[in-house]
């Protein structure tokens, strides 16, 4: 088993390559590297319409233009062309020309330079150029194309009109347009015929490939270059860095990068280190982005609006709030003032650590200095509320954003899709799905893996796989977070081994691992309590493969409870109360959990009153653990008192939280309590589980009503609850521990016919009752029978049922 889950890593370090963006002034913005939003159809719901941009985007520092003698206002062909060169390209733009029209302008430009000009292939080259870069600013790509494709074919040109400033201006521009299938097969053809491509068509390529999301593609074209001789340049440095950043490389192989652009003398630049900051967001690399930061200053290099911003983010994303505070006013002090971008970035981390207070307060301080909170603002302030189980609260912020007239995004969607999917809400969160269309959005990846996660955390493995067919079927190619989101789906569902599958085909499809990925195979380990393979792929995060974070150390806390290692769990516990490990809130709420799923009450205790001490909020997890412990305890004042916090703090108390109330009375003298729970969640719309109604039937068959219970089983079955074979090994113990034991078999039989097969415990019940009332005789009766009351019952269980009465005899 151990050996099925290690996890090498799939890419070789980072070749000597380079990606190039093709306007190298705007170095201090970072390219926009995030694949275009396809339109996905959700079966017969959804229909494609034009995707709203995301909010989610770095604000353009505004520059002041200075005024230039232009006569073609700044287009950048003017200079390039001839008067003929100019003429021509007013004729394309403005009529519609047929094939022989179209050949007939383009003859008559290599005309004019072969009689007027006197053949200047430098010049003719100029006009090419300029005649593409005109028709690309037009939006006429197809035909700036045609312009290409002309020439080489009629000229005949060996690479001295269609230099490298050509091929890499129409590779980017066909890049921009969505077609770098096109780009890179126009690549191949060139190279085929003998044209030596440069630094800069490579470059453009490789730009081409990033920003439409097509990553390893563009490691790919760097490696190619590398192998053909070609020097990357710091553009190229600065792209595949920004790549890799994407790509969640680990931080080895992207130190690799930048120390291979030192060693071949390539000095970085202001955008260089803006561009290794942003690459710590993904692993939660705060220290090393700290360092970079430190070694551009060591550099030389003056900190701009850029750098703040990302730096910040890393920070938020690392969950260290008061370090990214601390940066918000640094970059005040330095004449940077933040923006809508800035504070959401700190909101998000506040909000993610239930930290609200402090959260709301930024939302002021931000509206005070005039900025307007935007759709991710009212966006991560939802989706935090909503995560910690604060729905009143979450609807709240929703209902302001759309008074504010702050119309939802498809981020929106997908945090309404969560929250009423993981209440099992599905008529709710359909309705939401039906809803994205009619505001005009389109559903994004994370909205099929949002779908995946909420059928995985309600353990519908059916669902998983429907979902994930058809989000195929929309067009959308899986990558790292749609696998990511399958491993920790099919685990929750209690399907290991088809996590594990799901892995290796994401090995197989040549993507790497990253922090997630790490994660959600030790939350897959975790569930199945394989605590020796969860310290094992701890040691291969450790050994440079990626930096454990909390959420790491979270699921191995959970390996230990479920495999009752007690003791690890302690000595781990420790590590975090001392600060070996940084007691994150991850990991103090995971201690509550995990010490309450084991009855640790003393252990559970202090792991939440550590988070009072250490100023960290529960969430409706931490405090369900609360209610659960006390309520198996039979602590029922501290069980309430829990529960009143819930509601004063704003809580919604959910199926979890009731269940446990349901528990605690069932199993006290106040039994009857327990269905006047049941009652009122089912009037405040909460659907009861089997669970729920088990535990109720309980609390009456301990008490010998039987006729109470038999009447909670037949309202289960009308609201559409399947008993399971708990809730008839309920029923069948009681009866035998009453001598009925006619009535226990009849059970037996009433179960099977439903088609629930009866287990150990079933035939248990009916044994070891007939032998504690010295009916030692009947047992071997009933044994000697059982296949004429359950025909499939096996050999080998009529053989341990024998043995068992052999043992208490």
């Amino acid at each position: 088993m151990a050996d099925k889950l290690s996890l090498p890593l799939i890419l070789p370090p980072p070749p000597h390559t380079k990606p190039f963006s093709l306007n190298p002034h705007n170095h201090h913005l970072q390219p926009p590297l995030q694949p275009p939003l396809q339109p996905p159809q959700l079966t017969t719901l959804l229909n494609p319409i034009t995707q709203p941009p995301s909010p989610i985007t770095t604000p353009k520092p505004k520059h002041k233009l200075k005024k230039h003698n232009d006569p073609n206002k700044g287009k950048p062909w003017s200079s390039h062309l001839s008067p003929q060169g100019n003429s021509i390209l007013k004729t394309l733009v403005s009529n519609s020309l047929n094939s022989s029209q179209f050949n007939e302008k383009m003859v008559a430009l290599v005309e004019f330079h072969h009689t007027q000009m006197g053949f200047d292939s430098k010049m003719l080259s100029l006009d090419v150029l300029g005649l593409i870069q005109g028709l690309g600013f037009h939006k006429k790509v197809d035909l700036a194309l045609d312009v290409f494709t002309w020439v080489k074919e009629y000229v005949k040109d060996d690479g001295r009109v269609l230099k490298g400033s050509v091929v890499a201006v129409v590779v980017s521009m066909l890049g921009k347009d969505g077609r770098v299938s096109v780009a890179s097969e126009l690549v191949r053809e060139l190279k085929r015929d003998g044209f030596v491509i440069d630094v800069y068509g490579y470059t453009s390529l490789i730009s081409a490939y990033a920003s439409n999301g097509r990553f390893r593609e563009a490691v790919a074209v760097f490696k190619e270059m590398e192998e053909e001789g070609c020097r990357p340049t710091r553009i190229t440095f600065n792209v595949i860095l920004n790549v890799y950043g994407k790509m969640g490389m680990p931080w080895s192989k992207i130190e690799s990068v930048f120390d291979s652009m030192k060693g071949l003398g390539v000095v970085p630049d202001l955008y260089t280190y803006n561009t290794l900051i942003s690459c710590c967001k993904r692993g939660s690399l705060h220290e090393e982005a700290n360092r970079i930061f430190e070694e551009m200053k060591i550099a030389g290099f003056v900190p701009d609006y850029v750098t703040y911003n990302t730096l910040l983010d890393v920070y938020a994303k690392s969950r260290k709030p008061n370090e990214a505070l601390d940066v918000l006013r640094e970059m005040e002090l330095n004449g940077f003032l933040p923006s809508v971008v800035t504070y959401n970035s700190l909101i998000s981390c506040y909000a993610k650590d239930g930290l609200f207070n402090e959260a709301m307060e930024l939302k002021s301080e931000m509206m005070e200095k005039g900025l307007k909170p935007d759709v991710f603002t009212y966006t991560t302030l939802f989706s935090g509320f909503e995560k910690v189980g604060k729905d009143e609260s979450a609807m709240r912020v929703f209902d302001e954003m759309i008074s504010s007239g702050c119309k939802p995004n498809i981020c929106t969607f997908n945090a309404l899709i969560k929250m009423h999917g993981n209440r099992g809400r599905f008529t709710e969160m359909m309705k939401v799905v039906e809803d994205i269309q009619k505001c005009g959005c389109v559903p994004d990846i994370v909205t099929w893996n949002t779908l995946l996660a909420v059928f995985g955390q309600n353990g519908m493995d059916s669902e998983i796989s429907g979902v994930f067919k058809e989000m195929k079927r929309a067009g959308f190619v899986p990558e790292r977070d749609t696998f990511n989101t399958l491993i920790s789906a099919y685990s929750r569902c209690g399907s290991l081994d088809q996590a594990m599958a799901v892995y290796r085909s994401m090995l197989e499809a040549k993507i790497t691992p990253d922090l997630s990925t790490y994660n959600a195979v030790l939350a897959a380990l975790a569930r199945g309590g394989l605590w020796e393979q969860s310290e094992k792929i701890l040691e291969e995060m450790k050994n440079g493969r990626c930096k454990p974070n909390e959420c790491t150390y979270s699921s191995l806390l959970h390996a230990y409870a479920k495999g009752k290692q007690i003791e690890k769990m302690r000595v781990l516990g420790e590590k975090i109360y001392s600060c070996e490990i940084e007691p994150h809130a991850v990991l103090l709420k995971t201690l509550v959990l995990v010490n309450s799923k084991t009855d640790l009450l003393q252990e559970t205790d202090r792991a939440f009153l550590e988070m009072k001490k250490r100023g960290f909020a529960h969430d409706i997890n931490t405090l369900n653990s609360m209610v659960s412990i006390y309520g198996r305890r039979q602590m029922s004042m501290e069980a309430d008192d829990i529960v009143s916090y819930m509601k004063e703090s704003g809580f919604s108390p959910n199926l979890t939280t009731y269940n446990s109330l349901m528990y605690m009375y069932s199993r006290s003298s106040d039994f009857p309590k327990s269905e006047e729970i049941l009652k009122d969640i089912v009037s405040k719309g909460i659907k009861p589980d089997v669970i729920s109604y088990n535990t109720v039937i309980y609390g009456y068959c301990r008490n010998g009503k039987m006729k109470e219970a038999s009447r909670v089983l037949s309202e289960m079955r009308k609201s559409g609850v399947v008993p399971d074979v708990i809730t008839y090994n309920t029923f069948i113990a009681s009866y035998a521990a009453d001598e009925l034991f006619t009535e226990a078999i009849d059970v037996i039989k009433y179960m099977i016919k439903q088609g629930c097969r009866p287990n150990e415990s079933t035939y248990n019940s009916i044994v070891d009752w007939y032998c504690k009332f010295h009916h030692r005789d009947d047992a071997v009766l009933f044994i000697n029978n059982l296949r004429e009351v359950d025909p499939r019952v096996s050999r080998d269980e009529i053989s341990r049922l024998s043995a068992r009465v052999a043992e208490i005899a």
